[in-house]
């Protein structure tokens, strides 16, 4: 069984001073500050000068910390499980822009996002969480929507693979990684909550649903190993 709703908020609870730190937060997840500058170069190229992003999954704040240095100033929207997680992030990414930061903690499953709210749209290693392809489709349906035309969005994420000899190669490298960071232990950790909490699909999948959402020019940004940075904009 996954963990619950309630189980994975609890463990966000207790782990926001690890994720408030912009370039080792997520150690654990590989290139991550790459990506995390890709995808903010990626949302200025496609979406210039937005007036609103929105942070799904926010948790301290990085990635709209770090869109913001790349576009100054807007109004962000951050949508958190945990309520230590959002209380940091609204702190941090009140400090970086003149533009109103609202805070919405939910489930993006259940978030009400309303219609054309949003120019930039981010959700960075937290759409593994859904466990379901109707899940998917919803959430994307939801962005899509909440998005203003000509708006964009981006994902960075834990992905699966359909080939279970390439999924095997992933892990290995994967739990290389991890005992190359810390120990083997570790990494045996970080695995034991990828079973119990996570449930990835792979890249060509998620390119699958925002294709079906109605997302065009979609991009993978990055690959490597179990993780990818990709998206695409809202047709104007």
């Amino acid at each position: 069984m996954k963990s619950t709703v309630d189980e994975i908020r609890e463990r966000f609870d207790n782990d926001v001073e690890r994720f408030s730190n912009l370039e080792t937060g997520q150690s654990a997840t590989i290139d991550s500050p790459l990506c995390l500058d890709l995808i903010a170069q990626a949302a200025v190229a496609t979406t210039p000068n937005p007036k609103s992003i929105l942070d799904i999954g926010c948790g301290a704040g990085n990635y709209s910390l770090k869109l913001l240095e790349k576009f100054g100033q807007a109004d962000v929207t951050l949508i958190d499980l945990s309520r230590p997680m959002l209380d940091r992030a609204s702190e941090r990414v009140g400090e970086a822009t003149a533009g109103r930061v609202q805070n919405i903690q939910a489930d993006i499953r259940e978030a009400a996002l309303g219609a054309a709210q949003y120019d930039v749209v981010v959700a960075a290693s937290v759409l593994h969480h859904l466990r379901t392809d109707d899940e998917w489709a919803d959430v994307c349906t939801k962005i899509y929507n909440a998005l203003t035309p000509g708006g964009s969005f981006w994902i960075f994420d834990l992905v699966s693979h359909a080939s279970p000899a390439v999924q095997s190669v992933m892990n290995e490298r994967y739990g290389d990684y991890l005992i190359g960071l810390r120990d083997q232990a570790y990494r045996d950790e970080v695995f034991a909550y990828i079973e119990r909490e996570d449930s990835p699909i792979s890249a060509l999948a998620i390119v699958d649903h925002l294709n079906r959402a109605g997302f065009a020019g979609i991009e993978v940004l990055h690959k490597h190993s179990c993780f990818a940075a990709l998206g695409g904009a809202k047709p104007v």
